[in-house]
């Protein structure tokens, strides 16, 4: 049972209430308060989210780079052999 089951008549009924309780003049203040809240905590998610993409491809750099120079020195090596 989700926010879906709510339909228009109890999202009416809840503003109502809300009117009532807090009034006209500082529902406006409660709804601004609420967004910037919800918009902080988006912001601080995707932060989380971006520093742990940025340290999954720097170990994947660091090991890509590795890989890398163990080939050299086995090339390195395979060149040092004498011809047949």
């Amino acid at each position: 049972m989700g926010l879906g089951a709510i339909g228009i008549p109890g999202l009416i009924l809840i503003l109502i209430i809300a009117l009532v309780l807090f009034g006209p003049n500082k529902l406006p203040e409660l709804g601004r308060a609420f967004g910037k809240t919800l918009k902080e905590f988006k912001k601080g998610a995707n932060d989380i989210l971006d520093d742990e993409d940025k340290n999954n491809q720097n170990v994947t750099r660091k090991e890509i780079n590795e890989a890398e120079v163990s080939q050299s020195k086995k090339d390195k090596e395979d060149n040092r052999r004498l011809p047949d």
